[in-house]
């Protein structure tokens, strides 16, 4: 039986998963047209889920796409000359590893070169992958025959600072270098912070070529969609509140939508033969909030080094006032990089979620059925002004 998943990556043999029919093609298309594609969001959220089941799914549709897949969260707190050393030994890796994927027989003239090859700076890299791009299209007659190379970096926050701006200007003289031949043909770039949080010299702009790309979270029939995908197989149905109330109280979170539901289905050890029902989800709903939540630990922590923290949730959490989205604003960079806080369409500052400002500080007592979920937007706020003053853990009757 498959299982709601919220520890890493997703697979679909093992999990349920959200089919995102609207997200894909929309992704699959921006690679065709080689775009170089960034995506910036809160842990947690399916990302790397996402790119591994679009370049999959790319793959096996469209064979002359040979995709690399890169991880730089072990590249942190280590200095460029060994990064790019790194970085060059798991990039021969990963290409021998998609030549045995997809069957191919690698040359001895691409033998060598990936036995011979360093790379040891963001211009060697340049080089690295024009030469590597000539070497795996060598027998192929014409540029419609050509392997384009798609490449996508995961946790790209892991790049030394000191790397960030040679590395991005290389991808971007590759970007503007001839489209048919080159190499990569597409990337994609995915981390928690965007690429303006981590150029750190913020009179420059090394990659203004790039293609922001949205992975939002799960609509309300997304949620019906993968709760659907546990009933089918199990014949145990959700009572149509329930559905509503988990998206509602999660708006749509990934993560946090297949915690409530992984409570429901295999921690309450509620019988089979049962409907899920209101009850259910308050009681499930109520244990996620006491568990310990990184995001919001992570927060509290820092609001307890920068009274700042405080201040400025105050503002946000306040209709009257409000306070701009801005990324350029550190306090604002780092409440929206931990997924608290979002841009509003008019550009203002709001808090995330009604799960995030109850999750927090849930302001509520449970006595049996009559517990009531407090939803307001100054929750949040609240707690973390309490929790700026308190070493321990929040108590629930305190907020």
């Amino acid at each position: 039986m498959k299982k709601f998943w919220t520890q890493g990556r997703v697979y679909p043999a093992k999990h349920y998963v959200v089919s995102r029919a609207d997200e894909l093609p929309d992704f699959i298309t921006r690679v065709k047209e080689g775009r170089y594609i960034v995506l910036s969001a809160p842990r947690q959220t399916g990302k790397t889920t996402f790119f591994r089941w679009a370049l999959e799914k790319l793959e096996q549709a469209e064979p002359r796409y040979f995709p690399i897949h890169l991880d730089f969260q072990v590249f942190v707190d280590i200095e460029p000359a060994p990064f790019y050393r790194y970085l060059g030994e798991e990039i021969s890796r990963a290409i021998e590893k998609g030549c045995q994927r997809r069957g191919l027989v690698i040359s001895d003239a691409l033998t060598r070169f990936l036995e011979d090859s360093q790379i040891t700076d963001h211009v060697s890299m340049r080089g690295f992958f024009r030469e590597f791009g000539k070497l795996l299209n060598l027998e192929k007659a014409n540029l419609e025959e050509a392997l384009r190379v798609v490449i996508i970096i995961d946790e790209f926050d892991g790049i030394p600072p000191g790397a960030v701006r040679g590395f991005l200007r290389a991808l971007r003289q590759i970007y503007l270098s001839d489209e048919g031949s080159r190499c990569p043909y597409s990337i994609g770039i995915v981390g928690v912070k965007n690429l303006t949080q981590l150029n750190y010299d913020r009179t420059i702009s090394p990659f203004n070529i790039q293609d922001e790309f949205a992975l939002p979270n799960f609509t309300l029939a997304q949620v019906e969609e993968l709760l659907g995908q546990y009933t089918a197989e199990v014949g145990q149905p959700f009572a149509p509140a329930v559905i509503e109330n988990v998206h509602r109280q999660t708006a749509g979170q990934p993560m946090l939508v297949n915690r409530l539901a992984q409570i429901l289905t295999e921690e309450m050890d509620i019988p089979k033969t049962n409907p899920i029902d209101m009850q259910h989800f308050s009681k499930a709903h109520w244990r996620v909030l006491r568990e310990r939540n990184v995001n919001i630990h992570r927060l509290t922590t820092n609001v307890r080094r920068d009274a700042r923290f405080e201040s400025r949730l105050m503002q946000i959490a306040s209709y009257d006032e409000g306070v701009e989205f801005d990324w350029d604003d550190n306090i604002i960079s780092e409440l929206a990089t931990y997924g608290v806080i979002v841009a509003r369409e008019d550009g203002m500052c709001e808090i995330a979620t009604q799960f995030i400002s109850t999750v927090s500080c849930g302001r509520s007592s449970r006595r049996g059925t009559d517990w009531k979920m407090n939803t307001t937007r100054k929750t949040l706020a609240t707690a973390i002004a309490i929790a700026s003053r308190r070493k321990d853990r929040l108590t629930w009757r305190n907020c």
